[in-house]
């Protein structure tokens, strides 16, 4: 039968996740015989190598940097008021469970994976940690020289949300990757061409700062119009328009990946030493291999972030992976802050890919895709919707010549908005979702996170796809089709039927030198907290910001574990994480091939 697969103790909803996609998995394998029954053991804990006490989920987004990250734009440090870290931790429980299950089956000697809610986190912020860490292009100093600091232009500033208020308080996201629908957008709001340019360098860089400042006279000309005069003028101008709801729970909720079984194998297909079932290639020999999917070779043809990421979760977990690229390269190479010659965002989830250069518009850059993919275990792209079967590079048409190939699709929305999807972005896919208003509490208006959290958890729940499908191929020597989608990952984040309501505790404390954030029984039990502070009233707002102004974070940290209760320092600068020893293990320091810090990855095997 299947290798079962035993937990230790795990946070709750990490261990959730795990177990449900572990679930959704199983259906793809049929029972096995022979040495793959050893118990496989997965686990995930807080921690995992960050050598920091961190004994809950805001202990974590306090620790390493997602209440940085999303707090950006709206002034300061604020956690996400959903399990985000947990989630991203029981994905990759789930991709390091199922990687075994593969490693098993091709002869490797695993039988352990470790991972953790704050590896979860660290990856998460990877790409925001990569370009704060780049170093300045005129140099590359030693590795243990002093990091070189970063210059102010590529520091995000506080500068608000892109989310736009009407006429009657509703609010809207657009997103177009276009600079004149972008215009021509704003021209039938009324607002000058220059002005509205002013706007598109601050909207396009919201993906990767965090901040959007837009100019206020934008905002103003959106709020002398109603919803449906600016539906409107998103139609005619060719810019994606959603409403953004105040209702936390998923509009939809699809499976985090489907999968479609590719054609029977051929007749002459390796028999598996074990099931005797025909197998795609040759078992990796145990000698030399230390990774799940080594000898394996994966093809992507993708953009941005989503699908660089599950190509890189893939080389991680030890694939080859051959990154199909335009004539000249990928543009993205290109976008500051870089690190040597190279985009440090784009560098932490493209390193270490080989590049093939094609360009798909010519029918010898398809035939060059097609020879590459007829050579891989896992073909994957993110295009958008109709390009892959205007290109002839559809699952329908690779696979019945390579029935042995896993084709992953990563999409924004899959087929939830029909033919005529809106643009498959990051910020739309959290208001479809509902992401939007679950990620802020009840006194804050509903708002997308600024910090790319369905693109990374998509990016994870497709790798998680190709995973099951490849245990699947293991035992039956089909490939498939997986399908899986922006809207799919974020429906996996748990979420309350209302928004929470925060006191003051529940948000992070100005200290003298600092932010910190209230451990769990803290926040469970205010009243010793307040006597801490001679009383003072929970409700009284300011007069408790300053009474914890008046001391240290260390001071209060002493304080409060002297009554017994914990509290976790808040990280407001991501180079720190470069540079403490708390984070020596789980975070790569700049190094000459890749000018930036990165994390490691987020799995130990054994």
């Amino acid at each position: 039968m299947t290798p079962r697969l035993r937990a230790t103790a795990r946070p709750a909803v990490a261990a959730t996740i795990a177990g449900r996609l572990l679930r959704h998995a199983a259906p793809g394998l049929p029972e096995m015989s022979g040495p793959g029954r050893e118990t496989l053991r997965y686990t995930v804990d807080w921690a995992g190598p960050v050598d920091a006490d961190l004994p809950d989920e805001r202990a974590v987004q306090a620790a390493c940097g997602l209440m940085q990250v999303h707090g950006r734009a709206t002034g300061g440090p604020l956690p996400l008021a959903v399990d985000y870290a947990s989630v991203v931790a029981g994905v990759l429980a789930a991709q390091g469970a199922t990687a075994l299950r593969v490693a098993r089956a091709r002869g490797l000697d695993l039988r352990e994976v470790r991972t953790s809610v704050a590896q979860g986190a660290l990856l998460a912020v990877g790409q925001y940690l990569a370009a704060e860490t780049a170093r300045d292009n005129s140099g590359s100093p030693e590795p243990d020289a002093p990091h070189a600091p970063v210059a102010a232009s590529d520091v995000p500033q506080a500068g608000g949300l892109a989310t736009l208020e009407t006429a009657d308080d509703a609010r809207v996201e657009v997103e177009t990757l276009d600079p004149l629908a972008w215009r021509e957008f704003w021209a039938r709001l009324g607002v000058a061409p220059a002005l509205a340019g002013r706007g598109w360098l601050p909207f396009q860089q919201r993906f990767a700062t965090a901040v959007c400042p837009l100019p206020d006279e934008l905002r103003q000309a959106a709020r002398r119009r109603t919803p449906a005069e600016l539906r409107a003028a998103a139609h005619h101008a060719g810019v994606s328009l959603l409403t953004v709801g105040s209702d936390p729970a998923p509009a939809v909720r699809p499976a985090a990946w489907c999968l479609t079984p590719g054609p029977a194998p051929f007749p002459d297909a390796r028999a598996h030493p074990d099931t005797a079932v025909p197998g795609p290639r040759p078992a990796v020999p145990v000698s030399g291999a230390v990774l799940p999917l080594t000898g394996l070779r994966v093809v992507e043809s993708t953009r941005r972030v989503q699908g660089p990421l599950a190509g890189h979760v893939l080389r991680m977990l030890g694939a080859e992976v051959v990154r199909i690229e335009q004539p000249g390269g990928d543009p993205m190479r290109w976008l500051p802050p870089l690190a040597g010659d190279c985009s440090a965002r784009f560098s932490v989830l493209n390193a270490g890919k080989r590049v093939v250069e094609a360009d798909l518009t010519t029918g010898q850059g398809r035939d060059t895709v097609r020879a590459l993919a007829a050579e891989a275990d896992v073909f994957l792209h993110n295009w958008a919707p109709g390009k892959a079967a205007r290109l002839g590079l559809d699952a329908s048409d690779l696979l019945p010549g390579h029935p042995a190939l896993v084709y992953a699709w990563a999409s924004g929305f899959g087929d939830a908005f029909g033919d005529r999807p809106p643009l498959g972005t990051d910020y739309l896919a959290q208001v479809h979702s509902g992401l939007a208003a679950a990620v802020r509490p009840a006194d804050q208006p509903p708002a997308p996170s600024l910090m790319t959290l369905t693109d990374v958890l998509g990016g994870l729940v497709c790798a998680q796809g190709v995973l099951a499908a490849l245990a699947a191929r293991e035992v039956t020597g089909r490939g498939s089709r997986v399908d899986s989608s922006l809207v799919s990952a974020a429906a996996l984040v748990p979420r309350p039927a209302h928004r929470p309501r925060w006191t003051a505790l529940d948000r992070p404390l100005r200290t003298a030198d600092g932010h910190l954030y209230l451990g769990p029984e803290a926040r469970a039990c205010p009243e010793a907290v307040l006597r801490l502070l001679d009383g003072v009233d929970l409700m009284a707002t300011e007069d408790l910001a300053a009474r914890f102004a008046r001391r240290t974070t260390e001071e209060w940290t002493a304080r409060l574990a002297e009554a017994g209760l914990t509290a976790t320092p808040v990280l407001t600068d991501l180079t720190a994480l470069a540079h403490d020893p708390v984070f020596r293990a789980a975070v790569a320091l700049p190094d000459p091939s890749t000018g930036h810090a990165r994390p490691y990855a987020p799995w130990e095997f054994a």
